[in-house]
This record gives C-alpha cells, structure tokens and sequence, in this order.
C-alpha cells in the first residue's frame, strides 16, 4: 500500500454511497492489518503515544512476542500505509500516519440516522 496512494475523494461513508473499486483496493490492506489483534493494539500504542511517536523499544515489552515477530506487525503495519517509521542510532521510531486514519474513520463513519439503536460497547 506504501506505493499505492489512496485517491483523495475515495472515501464517503460507506452509508453515503459504494466504494470505488480503486478506493477498495486501495484501502483494504489497511483493514486487514488492522485485523490482527497484535497489530490493532500496536498501532493504538503508536497512534496515543504522548510525543506523537513512539520507539520500537517502547512497544515490544508491551507483548509476550519475541523482537522478530513484533518487528514482522511493525512491517505489516508500514506497508500498509497506517504508520511512518524512522531509525535513530539503533532504534526505530513509528508515528501513526492521521491522514489514513482519517480515511478509514470516515469510511466507517455512519449517520445518526442510520445508526441502528444498539450500537456495541468498545469498552
């Protein structure tokens, strides 16, 4: 996903209208790294850290997963386009990229009206 750019206009409500075939394939790397649990809760680490940005040393205590499998979500996470990393000395900084987010919280978003009466609780 890296390489391929979202189209800027791609993405209403999916209540608001179809999504383009482009906009699709554009977007759905990013929904299926997001559907590994490991990855969502990284990515949540990355996109609340205080600073904007957070170390990888920073992440990996956060899981009983070995460095190698931590590094392999980072990856997945980067090519799809949801966080920007950058190697400082020996450690690698993520930041969560708002722009996608964006796109995909919008493409989720849906409409008091045609919200249904129970929503499920995240908590």
């Amino acid at each position: 996903m890296s390489n391929q750019a979202v189209p800027a206009a791609c993405c209403p409500s999916l209540t608001e209208r179809r999504v383009p075939a482009e906009a699709a394939a554009a977007l759905a790397p990013a929904f299926k790294a997001l559907g590994d649990p490991v990855r969502l809760q990284l990515l949540s680490m990355i996109a609340s850290a205080e600073s904007g940005e957070i170390c990888v040393c920073d992440l990996t205590p956060a899981f009983d997963l070995t460095g190698p499998t931590i590094s392999h979500h980072l990856r997945t996470l980067r090519e799809a386009g949801l966080v920007d990393a950058e190697r400082r000395g020996t450690w690698v900084y993520y930041r969560a990229r708002p722009a996608m987010l964006r796109q995909l919280s919008v493409l989720l978003t849906v409409t008091p009206a045609a919200a249904p009466a129970d929503r499920p609780d995240c908590s």
